[in-house]
């Protein structure tokens, strides 16, 4: 069985991945290096290939996405034979650091004190807003929605979560709720967090009239993808006073335009889509992590983790 493998591993990644699987074979290249001929042997591949290449994948059985975001692979991408799986629980630790990092530095103006650093000038900002005792909202509780509430809480905040279904409430979330009390939540915010996948369901899902019933000071977040949150309503809400802040990891479109205003805003912390990307090594851990335990389940036909429903683009 041909076994392809598009992650930057290195070689003992590599060693970690093969000692278990000596009778199979790994073909290793990146995304940018692929071909037809690698493809069009492989019963499983292991990391993201871009969708339009996978029609040359004629043999694929398997496919093991390396991120928890599975758009474009579900609507029509792949055989309704061939198993889908994503790597939901690798990326909760470094996205909910990111956005703890992102939340402390708007809060504290941090910021504004690198800039005056740079600028070689000793000059007081004003008041800063404590995070201790905040009310937060937490729009979509996977994995890193989860890890960000649980941080949440211990720095003394109440957490709410909100789901796409009932289900048991994680440890670390107060109150749990689904999309239908979203707009009693949201004016009782002090701090709302978009971890959501980007699909047609969740397009715009923070939008013009939801923006609107935010308190004056509340700050958001958006680290899922950014179509959820509809980039212009955010600027004008954020031009006019009308919430505090956003903290923005991902933006639509992305990358954003360099002459778009909130690059410029003193209220809004952006990033280009690197909170869960593998410049923390952990992460990179943690899918192949994935990529052993379910590659061990499929070779003994075991149900694998992390199987994707195609209908619904989530986790079955």
């Amino acid at each position: 069985m041909k076994i392809l493998v598009v992650l930057p591993l290195d070689e003992r990644q590599k060693r970690r991945l093969e000692q278990n699987f000596r009778h199979q074979e790994f073909c290793y290249c990146l995304p940018r290096e692929l071909s037809e001929e690698m493809l069009s042997d492989a019963e499983v591949i292991l990391g993201n290939v871009p969708p339009q290449c996978l029609v040359h994948a004629r043999k694929l059985r398997w496919l093991q996405l390396n991120n928890a975001g599975t758009e474009g692979y579900c609507d029509g991408a792949l055989p309704e034979d061939v198993i889908l799986t994503n790597a939901t629980g690798a990326y909760g630790l470094a996205i909910s650091e990111h956005m703890i990092g992102m939340l402390f530095e708007l809060q504290k103006k941090l910021n504004l004190y690198s800039r005056n650093q740079r600028e070689h000038l000793w000059q007081r900002e004003g008041h800063v807003r404590i995070i201790e005792g905040s009310r937060v909202l937490v729009i979509g509780l996977g994995d890193i929605g989860t890890a960000f509430a649980r941080k949440m809480k211990a720095l003394g905040c109440r957490t709410t979560g909100i789901k796409r279904r009932e289900g048991r409430r994680p440890e670390g979330v107060d109150a749990l709720y689904t999309l239908d009390r979203l707009e009693q939540m949201l004016p009782l915010a002090d701090i709302v967090a978009l971890c959501l996948p980007g699909n047609q369901d969740t397009y715009h899902l923070m939008n013009e009239e939801r923006l609107a019933l935010l308190k004056k000071d509340a700050v958001l977040f958006n680290v899922g993808r950014g179509m959820t949150l509809d980039t212009e309503a955010l600027t004008r809400a954020l031009q006019e006073g009308r919430i505090a802040g956003a903290c923005l990891d991902v933006t639509d479109p992305e990358p954003l335009p360099s002459e778009h205003p909130l690059w410029e805003m003193d209220n809004v912390i952006l990033t280009p889509h690197v909170s869960g990307l593998f410049e923390q090594p952990e992460t990179l851990e943690k899918i192949l992590d994935i990529c052993i335990e379910n590659l061990e389940c499929y070779l003994v036909k075991r149900p694998l983790r992390n199987v994707i429903d195609r209908k619904t683009g989530y986790r079955i």
